[in-house]
């Protein structure tokens, strides 16, 4: 953990020797967000945020580090849960977390929205909490995380090229954090914001995913409507526990009689606002089944449906992609021209939505299915002379198989990888796509791999230094020059593998 000798959020200087803070950027019931530049990483752009409980006994500090580990492990599984990178406590016992920084706009900002807009936000929103309930592996033992503070201020959507919007759900696994210490400093055990609250949750007690069903209904409520379910006579704890407790709330059509909406959508949301949380739909899976259905009944031609060529015997999307990149992958041939045999190479696709830096892989069937399961990791090595080259590795780990490197070597006096490697370099993740060695050579899989911010910014540093390099005749010893390299970074990356709790594929 950082201890950091910055005394307060608000002075000047270094914080963790590391964070250079430059602006607030937000202020809301949970503490205050900066701008800040990693110097460390060359002053990228981060936000920090603090938070406004203080923490003072050691106990507390263990409770903000557990959980904010665990919410940093939680971001590296989806691409709709803000990435945390880095956590800790100041001097003044100001616990602070430090989160990619994005520039967007708070899903408060924009309620209410048309019906295929909101499907397309609630199903994003729905697949990071999906994410997070089933859970993270750590030392064996699945842990289920709950959010706690579903509503709109949590939920930032953020220009994507592929998407068009990308939902990003903020402070994962910090409520939690934050209702133990205003347990332990008031005795009190309620944390979080009244009108999203389950009646569970203003009881103080033990939460399951069903609280945060609860709180996505109401929210869901106010993304079609703009209203809340309930208009209690005040904003005090007393009126909005009668509300979630003993009122039954307003109808859709009573609130936004204008609104068409599809039944099975109204009834979803009524079911979500259930009092019993035996009453309401159990998963997210429930949940994401009844949203697809109704954008197809509402959008059959969007681009976010089921392509034709994409069957149902596929497995689920699930790989952390955007939902229209990882159909579009499913739907890609072996190409003709590459051998039948396990081989992996890189290919840049160019989609409606840009270009697209791919990995494709074949393996027999059963061992795609066996590594199913696995931490992905990657790494890049550039070299620039004798003749400019690149490594781009890519890891399959599961502890029962071991690792699976699959390493390719890009001449970057080629324009071709140049612009894949600046496609790289302008997404957060790039997929691998899985096809049978046997026949009929089809795709089964799609996995993905997260590429760090500081890796994207070298990436993209290299694929520019390229194009002003002299070219050279002695393109093997600069291949001979990376595998030397390749060598010692394969130790290094496997420690530490072996040393991170494996990951649960979601």
């Amino acid at each position: 953990m950082n201890q950091s000798a910055f005394a307060s959020p608000h002075n000047t200087g270094l914080l963790a020797k590391r964070y250079q803070l430059k602006r607030v950027i937000g202020r809301g019931g949970m503490g205050e967000v900066f701008l800040a530049d990693d110097i460390l990483l060359g002053g990228i752009p981060v936000a920090v945020k603090f938070l406004s409980q203080t923490v003072s006994s050691s106990k507390m500090k263990q409770d903000f580090a557990r959980e904010a580990l665990m919410s940093a492990a939680l971001s590296q599984k989806s691409l709709h849960i803000v990435r945390a990178h880095d956590y800790g406590v100041s001097e003044a016992g100001k616990p602070f977390y430090v989160m990619e920084y994005l520039n967007g706009k708070s899903l408060k900002d924009l309620i209410p929205m048309p019906l295929p807009k909101f499907v397309n936000l609630a199903r994003q929103i729905c697949l990071g909490l999906q994410c997070a309930h089933q859970g993270i592996n750590i030392d064996g033992k699945i842990y289920p995380l709950v959010h706690r503070d579903i509503k709109p201020a949590n939920i930032l959507v953020v220009p994507d090229p592929i998407l068009g919007q990308l939902v990003k759900i903020l402070d994962f696994g910090i409520a939690k954090f934050l209702n133990y210490a205003v347990t332990i400093s008031t005795n009190k055990g309620f944390n979080g914001t009244l009108p999203y609250s389950s009646p569970e949750q203003l009881e103080g007690g033990e939460l399951d995913s069903r609280s945060d069903i609860y709180s996505l209904g109401v929210m869901m409520f106010e993304m079609l409507t703009g209203a809340k379910p309930w208009k209690p006579e005040t904003d005090l704890f007393g009126a909005w526990y009668k509300a979630h407790h003993f009122e039954q709330p307003r109808a859709i059509a009573d609130v936004k009689p204008q609104l068409k909406l599809p039944q099975q959508l109204n009834d979803l949301i009524m079911a979500c606002l259930a009092k019993k949380p035996s009453d309401r739909p159990q998963n997210m899976t429930a949940i994401l089944q009844v949203l697809n259905s109704v954008e197809k009944s509402i959008c059959p031609s969007c681009p976010t449906t089921l392509a034709p060529k994409y069957t149902p015997h596929h497995q689920p999307l699930d790989s952390g992609l955007p939902l229209i990149v990882e159909k579009n992958c499913w739907q890609l041939a072996w190409p003709q021209s590459k051998p039948i045999q396990e081989i992996v190479f890189p290919q840049l696709l160019d989609t409606a939505q840009g270009s697209l830096a791919t990995l494709w892989l074949m393996l027999p069937k059963q061992e795609i299915q066996k590594r199913a399961v696995s931490q992905l990791r990657n790494q890049f090595i550039f070299i620039t002379s004798p003749h400019p080259m690149l490594l781009w590795v890519t890891v399959l780990y599961n502890p029962e198989l071991g690792p699976k490197w699959l390493p390719c070597y890009l001449d970057m006096q080629n324009s071709q990888n140049q612009r894949l490697v600046h496609s790289l370099a302008e997404r957060e993740r790039y997929p691998l796509i899985c096809f049978t060695l046997e026949a009929p050579h089809s795709c089964t899989n799609v996995l993905s791999s997260h590429i760090d911010s500081h890796q994207r910014q070298m990436l993209k540093l290299w694929a520019e230094q390229s194009k002003h390099l002299p070219s050279s005749s002695e393109v093997h010893l600069s291949k001979n020059l990376l595998k030397q390299q390749y060598k010692h970074m394969q130790s290094r990356m496997l420690q530490q593998m072996k040393s991170t709790p494996q990951a649960v594929k979601c």
